[in-house]
């Protein structure tokens, strides 16, 4: 084989919270059925891969944009999602089930009319009980990973879910405290995809090596170390074992402090960057706004109207996914994290910058023009000064706008703070306490930062 084959590397994406084929073990390691199997085929065909775990809808929007090569996640071969991708053949046989509370009396479809159904988003078992929910007459409620869909289920918000059968075993056999109710329906296959007509060389590599670890012994060893009872099995009497020291607050902290401070990292790195950008584009923008020039107010206008306009969220997947569509050019995620966060908080920056400016007595403007001065130099030397004073505030209160917007970028699969929280989840469905430990690292941030800003203000105030 050439050695330029040899050195190919593929970027496949998959799902971060659907165990067991793939999830975060107690290391915050990668693993599960899905990761293995790749690695093994991966190893055996003589190609690299970089697996990047991005969450299944992040994945998949990554792939039809061209951001990947490929989607190894759990991923139901359907007629739908033929006619969009080309898939390998069959690696796992599974079906869906239902999943009620232990305590529960539901017992089959019929007794769900009028209730509510919860599903997890783009899964092929969502579409399974949407497919159901006009003959049984339930309600259904979305989201977007399988712990808040386990949640709404013990919590009582929801009567039920639908689940992949190995999934919605291996989690009860691990902790989860719901029981299945009825048999595995519509038995469907998973399969790897790449996008129709492209990576067919991959797709092959793919084939070959999933038959050959078939043959040998791989494939059954892999599956087994995550499906087999004695497994699982064993891993429930871990967590039993472990229950009083790793699932208190302090055993999660300590557990998981060394992802928790990677992804707080990620955090404030994205979020200094961002800030600094949405300065400079913002200041432009404001300045721009106060220009004696029709022209440059309009742009102005337009643009913060705008940018001030679009929800973040949409912001941001039209950066990462509808960019990289249109014109064939890969963005990574930090930097479409990067850029959403810059044209969203500089738009806004905009606005407080310009109000700043024209907060200051027209007067001055007018006196200075009169002594000889040229606008720019009016504008640098006395406007802008007074101005800052007022701006300065809110500045900092939109840094702290900024540091908590970057949670929503876990939507484009950024290992930042929020989505290194739903990643923990996954493998200990310790919802409450990790979000809990989360939301105080968020708001100690916060706190510091509003301290900072008080301290300015008081400076600025003594002047």
């Amino acid at each position: 084989m050439p050695a330029h084959a040899a050195e190919k590397t593929y970027q496949i994406g998959t799902d971060v919270t659907y165990p067991p084929f793939e999830f975060a073990n107690s290391n915050n390691k990668y693993v599960g059925i899905d990761i293995d199997l790749m690695n093994a085929i991966a190893k055996t065909e003589n190609f690299k891969v970089n697996i990047k775990a991005i969450g299944f809808n992040a994945a998949v929007q990554a792939l039809q944009s061209g951001q990947i090569d490929g989607v190894m996640a759990g991923m139901a071969i359907t007629p739908e999602r033929q006619e969009k991708f080309d898939f390998s053949d069959p690696y796992y046989k599974t079906g869906f089930v239902m999943a009620v509370a232990k305590n529960s009396h539901i017992r089959n479809f019929k007794q769900l009319r009028g209730k509510r159904v919860a599903l997890k988003t783009g899964t092929a078992a969502a579409a399974y009980a949407e497919s159901l929910k006009a003959k049984y007459g339930f309600r259904t409620v979305i989201f977007d990973d399988s712990d808040n869909m386990y949640n709404d289920v013990t919590t009582g918000n929801s009567i039920a879910c639908f689940e992949d059968n190995p999934v919605m075993q291996y989690a009860i056999k691990t902790g989860l405290k719901l029981k299945i109710v009825t048999k595995p329906a519509q038995g469907g296959h998973y399969g790897f995809a790449v996008m129709k007509g492209q990576n067919q060389e991959l797709l092959t590599k793919f084939n070959a090596g999933l038959r050959k670890i078939k043959k040998n012994g791989q494939y059954n060893k892999i599956v087994n170390t995550y499906l087999d009872n004695s497994a699982t099995k064993q891993q429930q009497e871990l967590n039993s074992t472990t229950q009083k020291n790793n699932h208190t607050f302090i055993g999660l902290l300590r557990q998981n402090k060394d992802a928790l401070l990677k992804g707080l990292g990620k955090t404030i790195e994205l979020t200094l960057v961002s800030i600094i950008c949405a300065t400079i584009f913002g200041i432009f923008l404001g300045l721009l706004g106060v220009l004696p020039n029709k022209f440059a107010q309009s742009i102005s206008v337009t643009l913060i109207y705008i940018l001030r306009g679009l929800p973040l969220l949409v912001l941001a997947l039209f950066i990462y996914n509808g960019i990289p569509s249109l014109t064939g050019t890969k963005i990574s995620a930090f930097a479409a994290g990067v850029i959403t966060l810059s044209l969203n908080e500089g738009a806004y920056t905009a606005a407080f910058v310009r109000g700043g400016i024209e907060a200051v007595d027209t007067g001055q403007m007018e006196a200075a023009r009169s002594l000889g001065l040229p606008f720019s130099k009016a504008m640098r030397k006395i406007i802008l000064p007074q101005g800052l004073k007022i701006m300065v505030p809110s500045f900092i209160n939109q840094f702290i706008i900024t540091l908590k917007d970057t949670s929503i970028l876990s939507i484009i699969g950024l290992l930042e703070l929020t989505q290194t929280g739903k990643i923990i989840i996954a493998r200990n469905l310790e919802g409450f306490r990790i979000w809990t430990i989360v939301a105080v690292i968020y708001l100690l941030l916060i706190t510091i930062l509003t301290w900072f800003s008080k301290l300015i203000e008081k400076k600025l105030a003594e002047k």
